[in-house]
């Protein structure tokens, strides 16, 4: 897994990832510092999210259609263009509609360079080394992500928000740089349909697969379980804990920690172990974590918020590891990237709901009781695999991998 091809398609997918984080850190400081409500700066979330809501779809189409690498360059231009123009507005304290419209294409970039790797990694790399090349994806993505916060930091606290900006335009020069080194083949040619066609096509593969739909209501149920779970976060662990917001945030790095550990031993365990138990312990053990939160009294509530927070970064890490590679080796060539787009718009399409029915159950039943909203929720994720033939699933199911 040292050929140029791997290492270039490992750089552009890190550099995206690692951008679109310190973007979204550095806006929501940035404006926040800047004055804006609480309500524009969760409109500067939504325009980040809503791009890999809206532009998913459409991009997995692309991505089946057209040479990776075109997606790959366009996407790296796409997070240039829109960082470059969201840092001269806040050079200029322009904090505005202008810096969410500058949010939306900059993360329209990371969208379709993340479908483009998932399409280009079986070419990258034997089915064998699957599992360890998306190990060594997610490793990067999680060391990243625990330095994004800390450049933005510095930067807002230096009045100069501009610079992580600045940053963020700068990686998609990197990323244009490393889909220079990428094959510019194109997939082989498939019968032209139109686009809502084509959308429904991997939606419906999807639907029907035993292997796909259960991982696909899984993802959707983990997504509205943990951000119904951050939404009630801070006044739980405020309120009903009484913890303090240094302690807080020392737990939630804690995430940082099991993401990585996952990512490091993630092909080792998918090696030796049946890829049934793994696909049933990311959810179980998230859904472990939050019961053991919400039952903890206050005295042991920092241990047992570290400990949420570390399964919440390990199990699902390794799970979507293993279930990355299974959809890659179960999904025909021509469909990697609508496929791969349907559950992406799933889970994405889950995050803003999952928060708002954890704060509408926070303000009607009081966060304590609340609480036990994402346990719930985690526990209809598990059982979306339970019910499945996962769980007897023994190894990858090599044998099913097509090229068209």
């Amino acid at each position: 897994m040292t050929s140029p091809f791997f290492i270039a398609l490992l750089l552009a997918g890190v550099t995206a990832q690692f951008a679109d984080k310190l973007a979204l850190d550095t806006i929501t400081l940035a404006a926040t510092q800047g004055g804006a409500n609480p309500r524009f700066v969760g409109f500067l979330v939504a325009a980040q999210s809503a791009a890999w809501l809206l532009i998913s779809l459409p991009a997995g189409v692309l991505a089946d259609r057209m040479a990776p690498r075109t997606l790959i360059l366009a996407g790296g231009a796409l997070m240039t263009l829109g960082s470059g123009l969201g840092a001269l507005l806040l050079a200029g304290g322009a904090i505005g509609p202008g810096l969410a419209l500058s949010t939306f294409i900059a993360a329209a970039g990371p969208v379709t360079i993340a479908l483009s790797i998932f399409v280009l990694m079986p070419k990258a790399v034997t089915l064998a080394e699957l599992p360890r090349a998306n190990s060594r994806l997610e490793l990067g993505r999680a060391a990243l992500s625990l330095v994004a916060p800390l450049i933005a930091g510095w930067a807002v606290a230096r009045a100069s928000g501009w610079l992580g900006l600045g940053l963020c335009a700068a990686c998609g020069v990197v990323v244009i740089m490393a889909a220079s080194r990428l094959p510019a083949e194109r997939p082989p040619a498939q019968p032209r349909q139109p686009l809502h066609r084509a959308i429904a096509e991997g939606g419906a593969f999807v639907a029907r697969h035993p292997y796909l739909r259960p991982i696909a209501l899984c993802a959707i149920g983990w997504n509205l379980a943990f951000f119904a779970f951050m939404a009630l976060l801070a006044p739980y662990a405020l309120r009903v804990l009484a913890l303090d917001p240094a302690t807080v945030g020392l737990a939630s790095s804690v995430y940082g920690a099991g993401a990585i550990a996952a990512a490091l031993t993630g092909a080792w365990l998918i090696a030796r172990l049946p890829t049934g138990v793994l696909l049933v312990f990311g959810p179980a053990v998230s859904l472990f974590g939050a019961a053991a939160l919400a039952l903890a009294p206050p005295a042991l509530g920092w241990p047992a918020l570290a400990l949420a927070f570390f399964l919440f970064g390990f199990g699902p890490i390794l799970w979507f590891i293993t279930q990355t590679t299974l959809r890659q080796a179960v999904t025909p060539q021509p469909l990697l990237g609508r496929v791969s787009a349907t559950i992406t718009t799933a889970m994405y399409g889950m995050r803003p709901v999952g928060a708002l029915a954890g704060g509408l159950a926070g303000e009607w039943f009081g966060v304590e009781m609340a609480m036990w909203l994402p346990v719930g929720l985690f526990a209809l994720s598990t059982l979306a695999i339970l019910a499945s033939q996962m769980p007897r699933l023994k190894v990858m199911p090599v044998a099913e991998l097509s090229p068209g």
